[in-house]
Formats: structure tokens, sequence, C-alpha cells
């Protein structure tokens, strides 16, 4: 990500956002939450620690998404945007709906298929974990008025009351006011947990802070609230952990005589909105201090994570067919997995996408300097 200075920490954060999903991804099979491959005997307690990180490892990639979307614009016009969107975005997700998802399918549904062929002959394609790639394409797209305004001396007004909000003591933290309010409404009409782009309730609230992500690389003088107001948003964080996992954890059939199933649902959420938006904002003040450094390390890194990102799944899942089938406990099965996936997803980038301008190309990459 590339400004007149360039982010360090920005780079770093969406190193360690992307790797957050990988390592998220490997506990799927063993936490009962029907994943693409399933192991027959699943942990509760994995599950306890998963939901917890859920809350907040894509709200931040959407957000370092919507700070990198304002970069990308800033140079370009808007006609030039739509291309580079398609080139680093249309084409990487049409190449892995075709080519890097079907494995997950053949995989997930082998009692299915006599042959991989038949994946191609039902044309029994979908894009699996690469839902982020297009919900990222198309939100870039119809937020392409937005994004002009914000680069237009028309926001100059809006920008300074942002920036005068975020430099009040609590003003960074009720930003999560508008969110909880999105989240409830929107799940009122769509209380599905689909990726999907038309599902509004899930569409609306990474879109949040995506667009959350385009004010905050729009508004300097807010980084420096982040960073001010970090210690402070850290003990709103930690408060925020505990009020998540005590409701999480208490037993709801004590409340059911005196709030309704909805009331029930809707203190999740705000709980959920809690959690997940005090860790980003507390991250992103301490991260300028951890991460702001001038590093060669990565800047390799942030080249190679996107094409980690599009092969991590489908490894994920190929392996995990095997390693579910052993006779060993979930510990042991974990690190398995682990051990086996990214030493292959990292030799892949390597060996057959690194060095090529066509696989780079197809996996989003920028061409080799």
């Amino acid at each position: 990500m590339t400004t007149k200075i360039r982010r360090y920490d920005l780079d770093w954060l969406r190193v360690i956002a992307i790797l957050a999903v990988y390592f998220h991804h490997v506990g799927m099979p063993f936490n009962g939450d029907n994943f693409h491959i399933m192991n027959n005997e699943s942990s509760k307690l994995l599950d306890d620690i998963m939901v917890f990180f859920e809350q907040f490892r894509l709200p931040l990639l959407f957000l370092i998404s919507g700070t990198g979307t304002i970069f990308a614009f800033s140079k370009r016009t808007w006609i030039q945007f739509v291309k580079e969107r398609a080139i680093r975005l249309l084409i990487p997700l049409v190449f892995g709906v075709l080519i890097i998802v079907p494995p997950q399918t053949y995989f997930e549904n082998r009692a299915a298929y006599t042959s991989y062929l038949d994946i191609y002959k039902s044309a029994d394609f979908g894009v699996n974990h690469l839902w982020f790639i297009e919900n990222l394409f198309w939100m870039s797209l119809i937020l392409i008025p937005f994004i002009v305004f914000l680069k237009s001396s028309k926001s100059n007004r809006l920008i300074e009351l942002f920036q005068r909000f975020t430099s009040k003591k609590l003003g960074l933290f009720l930003i999560v006011i508008p969110l909880i309010f999105i989240l409830i409404v929107s799940k009122t009409y769509f209380p599905d947990d689909s990726k999907s782009l038309l599902n509004l309730s899930s569409t609306l609230y990474y879109g949040f802070f995506l667009i959350i992500g385009m004010l905050f690389a729009s508004a300097a003088l807010t980084w420096t609230h982040l960073k001010q107001y970090r210690k402070l948003n850290f003990v709103l964080f930690l408060v925020s952990s505990i009020i998540f996992y005590t409701y999480y954890l208490m037993p709801h059939e004590l409340l059911v005589p005196y709030l309704s199933k909805n009331i029930l649902w809707n203190l999740w959420y705000v709980v959920c909105c809690l959690v997940g938006w005090t860790f980003v904002i507390t991250l992103l003040g301490y991260a300028q201090i951890w991460f702001n450094k001038k590093s060669t390390l990565v800047q390799k890194l942030n080249e190679a994570i996107y094409p980690f990102y599009i092969l991590h799944q489908t490894i994920l899942v190929v392996f995990a067919y095997y390693i579910i089938q052993l006779d060993a406990n979930i510990a042991v099965k974990i690190i398995l997995l682990l051990i086996t996936s990214f030493p292959v997803i990292v030799l892949i980038y390597r060996y057959l996408i690194y060095p090529f301008t066509l696989m780079r190309v197809l996996f989003g990459m920028k061409k080799k300097q």
C-alpha cells in the first residue's frame, strides 16, 4: 500500500489479517462448525476460542482493504480504477472459481463424483472462500461515487468533522453505535449467515468496515487519535471481551423467561460488535508503534499474501481430507495440517506463481519488478 509515505503498519496488518484467516481455517475441520471437511470428533473448547476471533479477523481485513482501496484510487481516474480492480480482483476470482475451488468441491463430495471431471461436466462451481474477493470487487465498484467524493475538496467538511469527532476521548469507540444499529436492523430482514453479496446483513456489516477504512485513509489526524487513545481502547477491548464471554458462556435458559429470542439475538449482535470494533481500533493504534518501520520483509510478505489467501483453503481441504481419517487426537491432526499445508502453499507460490508473469496475473499480483 503506497501513498507519499509507505505505511508499513498497514502492510503488516494485511499480512496478519490473512494469516489469521488461514489459522482459523486450520481449526475449522475440528470445531464442529460444518466446514467442507469435518473430523468425526469435534472440540467444544476450540469452538469457544474460535468464536471470539471470528469477531475481528474479517472486519480487520475489510478495514485494511478500505484503506488500500483509497490508495489504489489515489493516482487513477475512476475508469483506470475499474480496470485495476478487474485485473487485481476479477481475474483471480474467475481463475479461482474455475481452477482453485473445484478440488474443494471434489473432496467435500467424493461419494457424489465418479471422477474429478464431473465437476466440470455438471458445472458445479462455487466461490467458497473467494467470496471475500467477489464482495470486495463489487463493493469497490458500488462505492466509486463515495471514493470520488472523498478524493475531492467537497469532502473537506466531512473529513474535518470526522477528525474532530475522533479527537474526543470516546469518539473512536462511539463509532460502534451505527455498526450495532446496522447489524441489528439488517439481521431482522436478512438473518442468514451467508456471505453472499445479496445477504445484506453480511454485506452491510463488512461494508461498514470497508467504508471506515476509506474514511481513516482520508483523515490523517484520525490516525493520530488512534495512536493517542490506544491504551483506552485496549481497556475497552478487555471490558468488551469479558462481556462477550460472560454472555456467550452463561446458561441462556436463565434469560428465556424474561427476554424474547429476538432480544437475546440482538444482545449477541451487540457484544459481537463491541469486541470486533474495539479490537480493530486498538490494533490500529498499537500497530503505528509496533510495525510502522521500514521493512523489506513485510514488502515481500505483502506481495505473497494475496496468492497465499487464494491457495490456502484448497490446500487445507485436500490435506484435511486425509488427515481426519488418521487414528489420532485432534491436537495431533491440527499440527499435521499445519506442518503439511503451510510449506506446500509457500512452495507453490515460490516456484509456480512468483517467477511467471501469467501466474502472477492470475493470482492478482503486480508485474515482477
